[in-house]
């Protein structure tokens, strides 16, 4: 448990999906909320609503203050992923920041039961550029991300893939300089 690597990591050019976004919270950080473009921003209105079933959305954000009453809903939001945590950054009471950020394309990695690391970079119809800066980032933040307590090689290896078709190895000895 103490070898777990999980974080997120920003995509300098997005990960060309749009993402709907539920933010829990009142006052002033649910109108910040919604002026950073969050589609649905609420508390116990939209904890009632998730309650009766409402699951279309991506992401979910909380305020610190909200998270008291949407803990209620983790058998809801857990097995589905989208339970709102602070180590992830969905748990802050910058809620128009969280908002902008996992709109722009924030990603999540979480090492597997295998060991591996699964992100998804971009869109094949990207450019080439725009997928290697996107691919760097990822592997940058996965690196920074490394316990201090691994020891050993840290990258195994690295494969680039489109969904369901082969890899492509790339060379991990750049990112090995620890």
């Amino acid at each position: 448990s103490d070898q777990m690597v999980r974080g997120t990591c920003p995509l300098p050019h997005g990960s060309g999906k749009t993402v709907r976004v539920l933010v829990f919270a009142e006052g002033a950080a649910a109108k910040a909320a919604r002026d950073a473009g969050a589609e649905f921003v609420g508390f116990k209105d939209m904890i009632q609503k998730c309650q009766e079933g409402f699951q279309d959305f991506d992401v979910a954000i909380a305020t610190p203050g909200a998270m008291a009453e949407v803990r209620k809903l983790g058998k809801i939001l857990g097995p589905r992923g989208l339970m709102p945590n602070p180590k992830i950054g969905t748990v802050t009471e910058d809620t128009a920041k969280a908002v902008q950020e996992v709109k722009a394309g924030r990603v999540e990695f979480k090492l597997d039961k295998n060991g591996n690391v699964a992100v998804p970079v971009g869109k094949f119809s990207f450019e080439e550029k725009a997928l290697v800066e996107n691919g760097n980032a990822v592997i940058e933040a996965v690196v920074r991300a490394r316990p201090a307590t691994a020891k050993g090689r840290y990258l195994e290896g690295v494969t680039l893939s489109a969904t369901m078709s082969p890899g492509v190895h790339v060379d991990p000895a750049p990112y090995l300089k620890a």
